[in-house]
């Protein structure tokens, strides 16, 4: 096992802002859109400023707090997040040690399915480790993730600590958007915007992991490549079948086979197919007002032909709907029938 590295678009950034750890703020919120390696950098962070022996400003990867970070163990560094992201990760769902070390009938995560928020327990569970020396002498660093998760109670827990800082304490929080973050928790921090990489870098990363098609996959992940990594490893096409099945009759001024459609969205998670329309629907928009499509460049010719025909403001309203089916997409009553409703809302919105 490694330490965490910096990604090859994140390596220059993060050089010229770890050369000011002397005097770090107490709380950095690294921001930017999603998929461009947000949680990979503030993980490198932390092992940067956790490092004994920094090479450039970067964790060394061979002392002993490298080592410690890298096998998951280091005492003076804690990830707050939500139980759901835990498991995914393949960790252990409570921050505290004697809890994940607990049976789970005690725990009582048998007994409930994981949570998506970060809740005010794990944000008090930090106290007793504020209250104690650092380990090492150096850093303690809390890294949370996705911020947006915390809730209300948690969030301004999170506040009362951040207004009074413990020391030699650097929290780093992720989030896509601040806007959708607490404004006096935003108001707390420093802020650290990523960019997205350059479609060059970007590519070339995406081939050295073996991505084919990597053109097409990182313009359905909107020029994210984590993102786009993700996508090529779903087992679908960068652009799904079905979805071409879907414009392709809207083009030439047909109805597309609504029912058939439906069914084959039937097993998919809505999220998922939900996230690809709303794709589509910029793509739409783009094309309606003579600029090249961004998501779905193989879909270009029958995208342009629909947004001819399409009325620009059922195209928006459309658009607007959809974002609010997305909301729903978690917990549909029937998948085929909200597949159904959805397809065809989607259909009417683009014809004339």
């Amino acid at each position: 096992m490694s330490v965490a590295q910096f990604l090859p678009w994140q390596r220059e950034i993060a050089q010229s802002w770890l050369a000011g750890r002397d005097r770090f703020a107490h709380a950095w919120l690294i921001h930017g859109v999603a998929g461009i390696g947000k949680v990979e950098f503030a993980a490198a962070a932390a092992a940067s400023l956790l490092c004994e022996s920094p090479i450039d400003n970067l964790a060394c990867g061979h002392c002993p707090a490298c080592t410690w970070v890298a096998s998951g163990n280091h005492p003076d560094l804690r990830r707050i997040r939500p139980e759901a992201v835990a498991l995914q990760e393949g960790a252990a769902t409570a921050e505290n040690p004697d809890d994940a070390a607990a049976p789970a009938s005690e725990t009582g995560a048998a007994k409930r399915a994981p949570s998506k928020e970060i809740r005010i327990d794990q944000i008090r569970a930090l106290e007793s480790w504020f209250n104690t020396a650092t380990h090492r002498g150096g850093w303690r660093v809390a890294l949370l993730y996705p911020a947006q998760a915390l809730n209300v109670i948690s969030a301004n827990a999170l506040l009362k600590v951040l207004e009074e800082p413990p020391p030699h304490t650097v929290f780093l929080l992720v989030a896509d958007a601040p806007d959708r973050l607490l404004p006096t928790l935003v108001s707390r921090c420093r802020r650290l915007p990523l960019p997205a990489p350059g479609s060059d870098v970007a590519l070339q990363w995406l081939t050295e992991q073996g991505v084919a098609s990597a053109q097409d996959w990182l313009a359905a992940a909107g020029g994210a490549p984590l993102a786009a990594l993700r996508l090529s490893q779903s087992g679908e096409q960068a652009c799904p079948e079905w979805l071409s099945k879907l414009i392709e009759p809207l083009a030439k001024g047909q109805s597309p086979d609504i029912g058939t459609l439906a069914e084959s969205l039937e097993k998919n998670a809505p999220a998922d197919w939900i996230d690809t329309l709303q794709r589509l629907y910029a793509d739409l928009m783009l094309a309606g007002v003579g600029a090249p499509v961004r998501y779905f460049p193989s879909l270009a010719r029958p995208v342009q032909q629909t947004a001819s025909r399409a009325d620009a403001v059922r195209l928006a309203e459309g658009a607007r709907w959809l974002t609010q089916q997305r909301r729903l997409a978690t917990h549909p009553l029937s998948p085929k029938l909200f597949a159904h409703a959805t397809l065809q809302r989607v259909a009417a919105s683009c014809q004339a």
